[in-house]
């Protein structure tokens, strides 16, 4: 497998007043295309900062992240807004979707940065919806459906361009137990389909689908753990 992350010595400070607070510490890793990776840690771990510039959307202050062959650490904002719409699909806590407007456009929006037509997008949209389970739900809005459904429209909308990362932020945080099952297979098929995945989560049962761990303590990997593939049903 080839790599599509590698990171190196990357550093992230924070001014705080008269001091700085040094949130990563020289982290190392690669991921290779096609992993399915968890990343775990308590709070103030460093993992959501981690996770931020792993999406491009907040950059190293010093170590250099290399996302498909490119320098993302060295890249102008214009690059990295780009970068952030074709390569990496994001799914988020608290979905993120925009209230007035269908599933559809909802999960087409991120073609129209792409500058696809209007038919591709709609084609596109509508391949995806039926691909997470929501052919019927196409035409409603987000109070029109339930929390999995709205996390299945952000999962949609990830991956309607076709990134070469899926990037997700405790997606199950605002979902009860039956809910997290079902978008964690979900997660689980799209992995099976060639994705690259690569989740944050404080729990270990979502961790778990994972086929590697990676544990953040204190702004440093404290493992890194390479698992058997488990089915999980």
């Amino acid at each position: 497998m080839s790599k599509v992350i590698e990171i190196r010595n990357i550093t992230r400070d924070f001014p705080l007043g008269q001091e700085v607070v040094k949130v990563l510490k020289g982290i190392d890793l690669d991921i290779e295309r096609g992993e399915y990776v968890a990343f775990m840690g308590p709070s103030g771990s460093g993992k959501s900062t981690l996770m931020n510039l792993l999406g491009c959307l907040d950059t190293p202050t010093s170590g250099s992240y290399i996302l498909n062959g490119k320098d993302a650490s060295k890249m102008s904002d214009d690059e990295l807004a780009e970068i952030r719409n074709k390569e990496i699909g994001f799914v988020f806590q608290t979905f993120n979707l925009l209230p007035r407007t269908t599933a559809l456009d909802n999960v087409a929006l991120p073609m129209i940065y792409a500058g696809a037509s209007k038919s591709e997008r709609v084609e596109r949209a509508e391949e995806v919806l039926r691909s997470v389970g929501l052919a019927d739900r196409m035409d409603h809005k987000p109070n029109q459906l339930s929390g999995g459904q709205r996390q299945r429209v952000a999962v949609g909308r990830a991956l309607v361009n076709k990134p070469s990362i899926i990037l997700a932020d405790e997606p199950t945080g605002n979902l009860d137990s039956k809910t997290s099952v079902e978008i964690m297979n979900l997660f689980d098929d799209i992995h099976k389909a060639g994705n690259t995945v690569i989740l944050v989560t404080h729990e270990e049962d979502i961790a778990e689908h994972a086929h590697r761990i990676i544990r953040l303590k204190d702004g440093m990997v404290e493992s890194d753990e390479k698992k058997k593939m488990v089915e999980h049903t």
